[in-house]
């Protein structure tokens, strides 16, 4: 039995012609982003002006009085105060990266900041705030030689190391505004560039971008650990340590000279990580503009003015030397 063979046919194809993929929606609305818009409730309020303007001179003022008199006068030339001169120096950076640009953008009707302008401050500013979290630490660290091991403080502190472990620090936040910068920097946006903030940031940034922000927001959250964590649990242990060695103190008078010595360190300590914890760690939703607006004043606005008052109010060393400083510049002006 044998098997005809089948008639040849020729095959139309019936395939659609080639054509451009499809382009999802998200992509169709990513635009080459030039500027951001600003959205906050400063804009175009001559009072906020005057307000953030005496605030950034009082910032201005008190950080500068305090690295004049550690460089001016030798009795502070002790790590303390080398400590405390690269704290305000991060003060006035804070201030100066941010503070400007609110007030050029408080007497506008519409708040704008360009892309590179935007990146710019957003580094800036988390160079800033991952230096002073590990600053901080140390600050703690030397009272803790200070006081617990009094006999070895010359030697751990010495300074050689001192300067070497500031210098630690400031490489520390330049590497990790460097990731976040770099991270930010990949971003798409889409539509309208708006951001619910008063100034360029890193969550405002996140909150704003159409493309996959799982990077930065895993990068985020490491560096909360790292940067932000570690550094406070530090502190924690320093001045429990602490606590314990001036209960032992025989006398009441030791006792108190100790805690006010290390009270406005906690204090600016507490202010800070307080406020860098609700900027940088709080939910997305829920969040109100006004809310973000107020916790980021307070931290990059509000804390480095209070820092210099801090020091200067409850520190017996600082007032003596404004005062001799003061002294010294009326017998010269007579």
């Amino acid at each position: 039995m044998s098997c005809a063979p089948a008639p040849t046919t020729s095959v139309i194809s019936t395939a659609p012609p080639l054509t451009k993929p499809a382009v999802p929606m998200a992509a169709e609305n990513q635009t080459q982003v030039t500027a951001f818009t600003l959205l906050s409730f400063a804009h175009g309020q001559p009072f906020l002006f005057a307000l953030f303007l005496a605030m950034y001179l009082a910032t201005l003022l008190g950080n500068s009085m305090i690295l004049t008199l550690v460089c001016l006068d030798p009795r502070l030339h002790s790590p303390m105060y080398f400590f405390l001169s690269h704290l305000s120096c991060l003060d006035i950076c804070y201030s100066s990266v941010t503070v400007p640009k609110i007030l050029a953008n408080s007497l506008r009707l519409q708040a704008t900041i360009s892309y590179d302008g935007c990146l710019a401050q957003m580094f800036f500013l988390m160079w800033c705030a991952g230096t002073e979290c590990v600053l901080l630490a140390l600050m703690a660290y030397d009272r803790y030689a200070a006081i617990c091991q009094p006999l070895h403080y010359a030697h751990a502190m010495r300074h050689g190391f001192c300067v070497a472990a500031a210098a630690a620090c400031w490489l520390w936040g330049l590497l990790d505004s460097a990731l976040h910068t770099l991270l930010a920097s990949r971003l798409s946006f889409c539509g309208a560039a708006r951001l619910q903030h008063i100034f360029c940031d890193v969550p405002p940034l996140l909150r704003a971008a159409c493309s996959d922000t799982r990077p930065s927001r895993l990068a985020l959250h490491v560096a909360s650990v790292f940067v932000g964590l570690s550094p406070f649990l530090l502190v924690l242990v320093s001045y429990l340590h602490i606590l314990l060695a001036v209960l032992r103190m025989p006398t009441a008078t030791s006792r108190r000279k100790a805690f006010s010595t290390c009270a406005t360190h906690l204090l600016v300590v507490a202010l800070y990580f307080v406020m860098a914890n609700l900027n940088y760690n709080r939910a997305s939703s829920g969040s109100s503009l006004v809310a973000d607006t107020l916790v980021s004043v307070l931290y990059c606005v509000v804390t480095p003015m209070l820092n210099p008052l801090i020091y200067s109010l409850r520190n017996q060393d600082v007032r003596g030397a404004l005062r001799k400083a003061v002294q010294g510049w009326g017998r010269a002006g007579s």
